[in-house]
């Protein structure tokens, strides 16, 4: 199917429409408390529920496939989750936290006609996406993991497809521009888009190894030098061709589930998402305003 700038338009919006429902998983705090049930911390919880899809990871491929993380902060929680637990129990203990989270946030509304709606039409995307698993490891680790009963988790599973699909495609993306993990983030800082120091402690990286990166890419001509983090013309120019090769590569999904069942899953899934976005996400509510129906 050929994609033309409406596709990408449109199957980005749904996507960053729908990403809460599934984000909120990793500030779950029901979820954080089954991995800690597990042993695990929060930052090893989240590395070991994600990555335990692949099996038992060794630190290398959750490092390769997470790509952005600061590689000693994934040393420190792999191989030792797995240790603690099984894989599929840190995939039963992520389940339950965020089935737990949706009943306590949406209440009454995951047994509503508009959630059945939204999951099969999540669905629909997403099982086209499971046709395509082909150089997106993360992602077909995923979609090798059984589907859930409940209409709340089916649209949830969805999306978490959904959006590792777009993340394999986002890496190769990165890898093709010459990016590592770290001036991948450095580079996401200089658009504006999420505050530099968020990005950098999330990901476990050093502020000299921030700085570090941030020379290295004023000396490739990405950044301006300064004080500021500031994108060159140059840089500009190949961020932004990141950001269109991601849609290219997101987009088949979206793409046969047509631009009029788009929109009505992001009619379905804007108030539930907008509403885990208000208890969890708080930063995301208002990118959640700026997505056109």
């Amino acid at each position: 199917m050929q994609q033309t700038e409406e596709h990408h338009s449109y199957a980005r919006a749904t996507w960053q429409v729908v990403e809460p429902y599934h984000g909120a998983v990793y500030f779950s705090p029901e979820a954080h408390a089954r991995y800690e049930e597990l042993g695990a911390d929060n930052r090893a919880g989240y590395f070991a529920s994600r990555g335990a899809a692949l099996g038992p990871a060794s630190a290398e491929l959750v490092i390769g496939t997470f790509y952005n993380f600061n590689p000693d902060l994934v040393h420190r929680a792999l191989p030792a989750a797995w240790q603690a637990a099984s894989p599929q129990r840190f995939l039963a203990a992520r389940l339950a936290g965020i089935d737990a989270t949706l009943h306590r946030v949406l209440g009454p509304e995951i047994g509503s006609a508009e959630m059945l709606r939204a999951a099969e039409l999540a669905q629909q995307a997403a099982r086209t996406a499971l046709r395509h698993p082909q150089g997106r490891p993360l992602f077909a680790a995923h979609a090798a993991l059984p589907w859930p009963d409940e209409p709340h988790l089916v649209l949830w599973h969805a999306q978490s497809l959904l959006r590792e699909f777009r993340g394999d495609g986002h890496v190769a993306a990165l890898l093709a521009a010459g990016l590592d993990g770290i001036e991948a983030l450095v580079t996401h800082a200089a658009t504006g888009a999420i505050a530099a120091e968020a990005l950098r402690t999330s990901r476990g990286w050093s502020p000299e190894q921030w700085t570090q990166a941030v020379q290295r890419l004023c000396e490739r001509g990405w950044l301006e030098q300064g004080p500021d983090l500031a994108l060159t013309p140059y840089g500009r120019e190949r961020r932004q061709a990141i950001e269109r090769t991601t849609d290219e590569l997101a987009d088949l999904p979206y793409a046969v589930l047509g631009q009029a069942s788009c929109a009505e899953l992001r009619r379905l899934a804007r108030p539930f998402s907008l509403a885990l976005a208000r208890e969890l996400l708080p930063w995301a509510v208002d990118r959640l305003a700026a997505v056109a129906d």
